[in-house]
């Protein structure tokens, strides 16, 4: 595996020692999650996205959900203590986290945001999120990755 498709969430899990797999595939732009599932035949249940909202507090907060699923915003500022949360502008993705929008990754932001990941994925092994560039996946167990970006589990969906 050459340097050049290294990102930095794959430089911080092998740092950290975390045990995961790559997953490289061609595309050149945003495609959402649900496609590239489609695309590459995988299971949408284990396939999760990377969205970021902003609380009244004024604080970020990531939320890591299956593609299928829409966040409930309810239970989004419930799950970090804020009053409401409103998922950030697109077009602030970039200066906030240091990833573009496909290709946003729970590992590696400009800051450790707080973290919550849908708790379903306590059912699997193996979850696949973004491995921090469009075209790149990560396969990873999620205790591993909650444990990593500290992480918490709780029903965040709708």
């Amino acid at each position: 595996m050459g340097k050049e498709i290294k990102t930095n969430a794959m430089r911080i899990l092998d740092s950290a020692g975390v045990d995961y797999e790559i997953n490289l595939y061609d595309c050149a732009e945003f495609v959402d999650g649900s496609s590239i599932a489609d695309m590459l035949s995988q299971d949408h249940k284990i396939s999760f996205k990377t969205l970021v909202a902003v609380g009244k507090s004024g604080e970020h907060y990531v939320f890591v959900l299956p593609v299928d699923d829409e966040l409930n915003l309810k239970k989004c500022a419930s799950a970090v203590g804020e009053k409401s949360v409103e998922l950030t502008h697109v077009k602030d993705l970039t200066k906030l986290t240091g990833y573009i929008r496909g290709g946003c990754s729970p590992i590696g932001m400009k800051k450790l945001y707080r973290t919550v990941i849908h708790r379903t994925a306590e059912n699997y092994d193996r979850i696949i999120i973004s491995g921090g560039r469009i075209g790149a996946q990560i396969f990873i167990n999620p205790h591993d990755l909650a444990g990593l970006i500290h992480a918490t589990f709780s029903d965040i969906i709708m």
